[in-house]
């Protein structure tokens, strides 16, 4: 009679390994034709260096990419609550615009004693008083010596 043989099946594969998941990313890539973009890029790599190198090389170019990075610079150091209240007190803004200046055609021009009222009317003065911290600070920094952005956002001196 013959002996039993020791046999286990081996388990079914329900997961993709990583060699069967990149074949597959591969040929997503190649159904879709960005393989053939990036071979097509890497072909003309000298001449697409060369027009990136010349327009970046330009000092309004520079410029561009200091400002951008100064920019978000800026922006990020601004907390999200903040910048979104700002944000949307500047829409509102923006949207009362057009209607107040559609309800003023008609009116006549204050004349002094309009004018004196309203340099007493507490409530507009509140108002603007947001609009004068506003200007204030905005006036501070303008007065302040220009310095490298380096050293305004690291206090480190640069060499020039």
């Amino acid at each position: 009679m013959a002996e039993r043989l020791n046999y286990t099946v081996p388990p079914v594969q329900d997961e993709q390994n990583a060699q069967d998941a990149l074949s597959e990313l591969l040929e997503n890539l190649h159904q879709h034709g960005f393989i053939r973009l990036a071979n097509d890029i890497v072909k003309a790599n000298s001449e697409i260096g060369k027009i990136l190198v010349a327009g970046l090389n330009r000092p309004g170019s520079r410029n561009a990419v200091q400002n951008l990075s100064l920019m978000v610079m800026a922006v990020g150091s601004i907390p999200p609550e903040r910048f979104n209240h700002i944000l949307l007190a500047l829409r509102a803004a923006v949207m009362a615009t057009k209607p107040a200046s559609e309800l003023n055609e008609g009116q006549k021009a204050p004349g002094l004693r309009g004018i004196f009222k309203l340099l007493n009317d507490d409530e507009l003065w509140q108002s603007l008083r947001p609009l004068m911290a506003v200007l204030e600070t905005f006036v501070t920094e303008i007065r302040r010596e220009e310095e490298p952005p380096v050293t305004r956002y690291s206090g480190k001196p640069t060499r020039e």
